[in-house]
């Protein structure tokens, strides 16, 4: 399985596209082109990316245009993007990029080690919301786990050792639980959040059963 994030370099000029590969290179990730704005909206459709490099000025859909249609997406909406600018780029320019979405601005020519600086962040953030997504996918599927238990014991309640191994792996589950909502993101809180209620909920039909037994 590759664990590489993926980078998105936006950029009409060849040139520019292999300045930011030899720079970006050291990072060891998978580092994807795209020479228009057209291009870099066909290639988010298909893949997952950590960041994007986004040239301002290209002929066709400039940055401002493509960062917009990007912000539209659902799926995209939240993808960090950093505008490439030139030195002596209009003042305006960073107005306009934020209001597009824009979360930082880069001059050209670039500085290696700000440009890797930057980008490193916001790999090392993707990672780790990644992580925490396939964290909450294992609670989903232990909590649909431990519910089919839960419903065979509601079939014969009883104080057996089931039931003792059910209700142990339900504190396990709690507590990965308050583990991970600790650290969840933004994005993901909704997502947790129904979690975390449907965990309560099995809770409260567990002590139910054990209410019964007893």
């Amino acid at each position: 399985m590759d664990d590489k994030a993926k980078i998105l370099l936006v950029d009409d000029r060849e040139e520019n596209l292999i300045a930011l590969e030899a720079i970006l290179s050291s990072l060891d990730q998978d580092l994807v082109r795209a020479r228009s704005g057209e291009e870099a909206l066909k290639a988010l459709l298909t893949d997952e990316y950590a960041v994007i490099l986004l040239d301002v000025v290209m002929p066709g859909m400039d940055g401002f245009e493509t960062a917009r249609d990007i912000k539209r997406r659902k799926k995209t909406r939240d993808l960090p993007i950093i505008f490439l600018t030139a030195v002596n780029s209009d003042p305006d320019y960073a107005f306009r990029g934020y209001a597009a979405g824009a979360v930082d601005f880069i001059s050209k020519p670039f500085d290696p080690w700000v440009l890797r600086a930057k980008v490193s962040v916001f790999v090392e953030l993707h990672n780790k919301n990644k992580q925490l997504r396939d964290q909450t996918t294992l609670l989903r599927e232990q909590a649909a786990l431990l519910r089919e238990q839960a419903a065979l014991l509601q079939s014969r309640p009883t104080g057996s050792s089931t039931g003792s191994a059910t209700d142990s792996a339900l504190a396990a589950l709690e507590e990965q639980s308050e583990a991970v909502g600790k650290r969840i993101p933004p994005a993901l809180r909704p997502e947790f959040e129904e979690l975390d209620r449907r965990i309560a909920d099995l809770r409260a039909a567990l002590s139910s059963l054990e209410g019964e037994a007893s």
